[in-house]
């Protein structure tokens, strides 16, 4: 084996067992096909990692992955409680049943009608619930096709992150709650329950009672990932600078991030050593669309002045992305910013500078684990699609054949006897009949599928046969996504990251 400076020159010639030993010391890169798919990294648009030269993270659901069903569980109890004393709610609403299952990324509230629905790429609604109550085709559609749904009004309320999905859980259930109490005080209608569901949320978030419970118990509530530490330090070995920028506040950052990476790498005394620039309070998206100025803060959380220079180990707070290129000396595409919030980190990021995007989907490990699990069922719907189409168009051509063999024996034009009109007719019930049973079997498939993945909404990325309008998102501002930072690790940190070629229909 001949190894080659990459700068050009000398060459050295090793015998196999030697340059086994050589790549366990460096850590031997698995070819693509050989990472699971859980934890692959997929490509929208080509990444070359050669170019970027700083790497930001956020911090929550990105560097730090939570337990998902204990932060819930957490979420919806002080909310609750927020709504009883402080919103005159009944004590009732403690012990209802909350499904945490009906919260979905990508859903959308209508606080107009209590309602919450979930669209495809094109803004086309699809399921629809009242509640918990699926809405029939009828009720749907007189609500939703006669005109455009416009997200940016505030009668809709979006949930893009897996912070919010609380807030559709509770609101389902508290849908049907009031529904069943007409008239009674806290009954102020679906938008104000809307509303006060979030701003009791806000609050526990902002009050210190969510984040004072995480950090008594960092175990229960955040995932401690292994890998997370020798991520950060490949990068960094091949010459990248990081940084962190965070919406939370320092308070909160340093326990959890001490948490995650203090103490798993010599190298490093302390998380803080991983990163050239820390910023906490970052306020995303307004880091992106206003121009707010830095703040240099103490480990105590203290403000001080700022002296227009990023110093390692410091801390800074609030700024802005013109200021925070220009002090950093790096700009536009030679950045990459992996988060996991689509509006916060990922549009905003692509809308107000040009930097590169990794999106970090912490449930894509079990749609692709489900996707894995089905994919027999998954390859006959395509095949049931492919036939329908197929139905379709021999149903209109079968159609129009007896049709005119109708309409010439009518006409006196009888050229072919009724044995060739009863052959047409009985060639196009059989056809009729074809169809049918592969659209009932369709349906029936499709909605075995959507309880394996999510019993209220199906498949996270899907809403029918299109991309859901989350999915469309991810593919339109996330350069690349993955479902946990770590991932990286297994590829290259100069790896060119290729997406796949794109087609319109008429190439296929």
């Amino acid at each position: 084996m001949t190894l080659s400076d990459p700068k050009g020159g000398i060459t050295t010639s090793l015998e196999p067992s030697t340059h086994l030993e050589l790549f366990d010391k460096l850590g031997a890169l698995p070819r693509a096909l050989d990472i699971a798919p859980t934890r692959r990294i997929y490509v929208n648009r080509n990444l070359r990692m050669d170019e970027i030269d700083l790497i930001g993270f956020d911090m929550d659901y990105t560097l730090a992955l939570y337990h998902q069903g204990n932060l819930e569980k957490l979420s919806i109890e002080c909310t609750l409680e927020k709504l009883v004393t402080s919103r005159g709610y009944p004590r009732d609403i403690l012990t209802l049943e909350y499904d945490h299952s009906f919260g979905l990324r990508g859903i959308v509230a209508d606080r107009q009608n209590g309602n919450i629905a979930k669209m495809d790429r094109y803004g086309h609604v699809g399921r629809v619930y009242h509640g918990r109550r699926l809405l029939p085709r009828e009720e749907r559609h007189s609500l939703y096709r006669t005109q455009r749904v416009r997200l940016a009004h505030p009668r809709y309320a979006w949930i893009d992150t897996l912070f919010a999905l609380p807030e559709a859980v509770m609101y389902a259930t508290l849908v049907d709650f009031i529904d069943a109490h007409p008239g009674e005080p806290y009954n102020q209608g679906y938008s104000q329950l809307w509303q006060d569901i979030r701003d009791c949320i806000d609050e526990a978030h902002r009050d210190e009672t969510m984040k004072r419970v995480i950090r008594a118990n960092l175990k229960s509530y955040i995932v401690r990932d292994p890998e997370l530490a020798p991520t950060l330090h490949k990068f960094r070995s091949s010459g990248k600078r990081l940084f962190l920028l965070t919406n939370s506040a320092w308070d909160y950052t340093d326990p959890v991030m001490s948490y995650l990476l203090d103490g798993v790498l010599p190298a490093y005394p302390s998380w803080r050593s991983y990163f050239d620039v820390i910023i906490v309070s970052g306020a995303k998206p307004a880091f992106f669309t206003e121009k707010r100025p830095f703040v240099e803060v103490t480990q105590r959380g203290e403000a001080k002045a700022f002296d227009g220079t990023f110093h390692h180990n410091h801390l800074y707070q609030g700024g802005n992305v013109i200021d925070f290129e220009a002090k950093v000396g790096v700009g536009g595409d030679r950045i990459l910013y992996i988060g996991d919030h689509i509006y916060g980190d990922m549009l905003r990021a692509k809308k107000s500078s040009v930097w590169r995007t990794a999106m970090v989907i912490q449930e894509l490990e079990e749609e692709l684990t489900q996707l894995g699990r089905h994919r027999g069922a998954l390859a006959r719907m395509h095949q049931l699609d492919l036939q329908t189409n197929r139905l379709d168009s021999e149903i209109s051509y079968q159609t129009q054949l007896w049709k005119s063999l109708q309409e010439n024996r009518d006409a006196g034009k009888d050229h072919v006897g009724d044995e060739s009109r009863r052959e047409a007719k009985r060639r196009l019930d059989e056809l009729r009949a074809q169809l049918k049973s592969a659209t009932e079997e369709m349906k029936t498939l499709e909605s075995e599928l959507d309880r394996s993945f999510n019993p209220y909404w199906g498949q996270m990325f899907r809403e029918g046969t299109e991309n859901s309008r989350f999915g469309e998102q991810v593919e339109q501002y996330a350069c690349v996504y993955t479902s946990r930072a770590s991932n990286f690790l297994a590829y290259s940190p100069l790896r060119y990251f290729r997406s796949p070629r794109d087609h319109m229909p008429h190439e296929l």
